[in-house]
């Protein structure tokens, strides 16, 4: 294990603590040396949730927040994730802490890096949360979310990631425990561990970035990096550096969504003017009615299969640009599409296109258009979306940016 790796685990596991604190957990050093090896064993009484309700899907598709992020100076150039963990993330764990006991280290918090992954992030022993409004109230509520939340999961990763679908039920008990799950005994065995799992990585990053908190739609993004990263520290760093660019998504004055749908708005103006012009008459041509697709990243529309294989394209992209390969430098070598930051709204936009016909024909209101958005489910084909959205990145790219 290198002194990176080890920081991380310990920086995971002291974010982990600090949740069972606030969480009113007594003597959680006694309880909890690691999550896999003394799980935190609470009754069936103190299990139960305060109010016992659950979040309508519906809720959920808006993607609710609970949370409040306000004033942030930041880079918005482009609200597309990159998934790609910075060094940085975990530098607030100062690397002469290594050798301490975990007591004496930083609490790692969020670092306002305008969302670029190669900004350096300042090491500091003095590193603590971030002091902000929140209260004990505000993270209680985003316990009850998210465990709600993780509850709800699908089992679609089951088949990419058989070690964890062979989870014992003893064994998915143990990480219920540990995270003190609840209303999960209708669950098979790995359905609980990875609702467990959910909620441990979701918690500790609520109090890693409190400015953002636990939001619905969180747990979409992050259920795809767990079926494929078997360790929690290791899948808690690679959403945070997933959470880096697209936590803009969650701000609550939506300050990143808005200017997504924008570029949404654009790209069908610039591409296809009587579609845009017919949106305006339905007061659409705003496309409020991707709302959810920017937000949770195609995540409902798509297979898990299909969900890889899309934002894996837009990582490319996305390590293109940061590589400093320009529109100019590909298109001397006759590439294709040049790469770009937001590929997600350019296949948005190649998905409402799609669908051009439809909406002037038989539409009459942006409700119909909503509802025919959120039945997508199952029907795109994942190879032309991608085609499609390449080919308006070299029609409309340079008239819009």
């Amino acid at each position: 294990m290198t002194m990176l790796d080890d920081l991380c685990r310990k920086g995971y596991l002291l974010l982990r603590k600090h949740c069972l604190r606030k969480n009113n957990k007594e003597s959680v050093d006694d309880h909890i040396t690691s999550e896999e090896e003394n799980p935190c064993v609470i009754s069936e009484q103190e299990m139960q949730d305060k109010t016992g309700k659950a979040i309508p899907e519906n809720q959920a598709d808006e993607s609710l927040c609970s949370s409040s992020s306000r004033d942030e100076d930041e880079s918005e150039k482009s609200d597309v994730t990159d998934v790609e963990a910075s060094r940085d993330d975990v530098a607030s764990v100062d690397q002469s802490s290594v050798e301490d006991e975990e007591e004496s280290m930083p609490l790692p918090k969020y670092s306002n890096t305008g969302g670029n992954i190669e900004t350096e992030t300042k090491l500091s022993k003095d590193a603590r949360p971030v002091k902000s409004a929140r209260t004990v109230e505000d993270f209680e509520t985003w316990q009850r979310i998210i465990r709600l939340d993780a509850v709800r999961a699908n089992n679609e990763w089951v088949s990419y990631s058989p070690s964890q679908a062979a989870v014992t039920r003893e064994k998915a008990i143990e990480s219920a425990s540990a995270v003190c799950l609840k209303d999960y005994e209708h669950l098979e065995a790995h359905r609980i561990h990875h609702a467990s799992r959910l909620v441990a990585i979701l918690e500790a990053y609520a109090t890693y970035d409190p400015e953002i908190g636990y939001c619905q739609g969180m747990s979409d993004l992050l259920a795809p990096l767990l079926a494929v990263l078997e360790e929690d520290d290791e899948a808690f760093w690679c959403f945070a550096g997933f959470m880096r660019k697209a936590r803009h998504n969650f701000r609550l004055d939506e300050v990143g969504i808005r200017r997504q749908l924008n570029m949404v708005s654009k790209i069908i103006k610039t591409k296809d003017f009587h579609l845009y012009r017919h949106l305006e008459m339905l007061e659409a041509a705003d496309c409020f009615f991707v709302y959810r697709m920017v937000v949770v990243m195609f995540r409902r529309e798509l297979t898990f299969e299909q969900t890889l294989s899309l934002w894996e394209a837009m990582w490319a992209d996305q390590a293109a640009r940061r590589a400093g390969i320009t529109r100019s430098s590909w298109r001397k070598l006759q590439l294709g599409a040049p790469p770009t930051d937001d590929l997600l709204l350019y296949a948005i936009a190649a998905s409402v296109l799609e669908k051009r016909k439809l909406i002037i024909e038989s539409y009459s209101s942006m409700d119909e258009i909503i509802r025919d958005c959120n039945s997508m489910a199952g029907q795109l084909d994942i190879w032309k979306l991608l085609d499609d959205a390449h080919d308006l990145v070299v029609t409309v790219q340079d008239r819009i940016e």
